[in-house]
C-alpha cells in the first residue's frame, strides 16, 4: 500500500493511507444488499426467474438469491478494490450511497412491496 505525503503547514510531513479499498468493501456490501433485494423481487414476479433460482430444492428459490447475491457482492468488490487500490475517496459520498442501496435492498425483500408490482 503507497503512502501519500503531505505537507502541513508547520513544516511536518503527514501520512496519508489511501481510504478506496475500505470504502470498496462498503460500497460493495451495498450492491450486494441491493441485489438481494432485486433478485428477491425478479423471483416473485417471474415464475420462471423463481424455478431458475431454485438451486436446491429443500431450500427453494432462496438459494438461488443469496448465491446470486454473493457473486454480485464478490464481483463489486473485485472491481472497486482494484479501481480504488491507491485512491482516497470522498466516505460521506460512499456511505451515503451503501446505505440506499441497502435500502433499496431491504424494502425489496417485504411481500407487500412485491404486491405492488
Amino acid at each position: 500500500m503507497s503512502v501519500v505525503q503531505n505537507q502541513v503547514g508547520t513544516g511536518e510531513t503527514v501520512d496519508k493511507i489511501p481510504n478506496g479499498p475500505g470504502a470498496a468493501a462498503i460500497l460493495a456490501a451495498g450492491v450486494g444488499c441491493a441485489a438481494v433485494g432485486i433478485v428477491t423481487l425478479a423471483s416473485e414476479l417471474s415464475d420462471a426467474v423463481g424455478n431458475l433460482l431454485n438451486f436446491y430444492n429443500p431450500v427453494g428459490a432462496l438459494s438461488g438469491k443469496t448465491t446470486v447475491a454473493i457473486i454480485v457482492w464478490l464481483i463489486a468488490w473485485f472491481v472497486l478494490a482494484r479501481l480504488w487500490a491507491k485512491e482516497s475517496v470522498a466516505m460521506g459520498t460512499v456511505n451515503l450511497v451503501a446505505f440506499i442501496l441497502l435500502g433499496i435492498g431491504f424494502v425489496l425483500t417485504f411481500p407487500p412491496v412485491w404486491t405492488l408490482f
